[in-house]
């Protein structure tokens, strides 16, 4: 699925972040996930940041990573998730699930978006 071109040069890093998400959303609406959150942060510094917190049809909670590059010269947008940004995104998924009576089935996804692409990897890593 295409999405509109984001053009950084145009507007800040942020505004470019933003409008990734925005097209991560819609495309994931589309597959007939519904969004519980979006941008939860762990209270603190150094905590976590978690793009988008969706439910699947079959109740799964998703965590879902989004990733934009322009293109792939410095290892494209997927290389750009390390361990490191791994554990951040983790560590505020168990705490948005601390929140929770009985936490769900889960999983962490990423959404990258390269060029004119957009690429959905569901179980993209795992907690372990």
């Amino acid at each position: 699925m295409a999405f509109p071109q984001i053009k950084s040069k145009v507007g800040t890093s942020k505004q470019a972040g933003d409008a990734a998400e925005e097209s991560a959303l819609r495309h994931l609406q589309q597959a007939g996930l519904r969004l519980l959150e979006r941008n939860y942060r762990t209270p603190g510094r150094g905590g976590g940041e978690i793009d988008l917190i969706m439910r699947t049809p079959d109740g799964t909670t998703v965590f879902i990573e989004v990733r934009q590059r322009a293109n792939a010269s410095h290892g494209g947008a997927a290389a750009s998730i390390s361990a490191t940004k791994q554990r951040r995104i983790i560590f505020a998924a168990r705490h948005y699930l601390t929140r929770l009576r009985e936490p769900p089935p889960c999983r962490f996804d990423v959404v990258l978006l390269e060029d004119d692409r957009i690429e959905w990897l569901p179980a993209a890593f795992d907690a372990d």
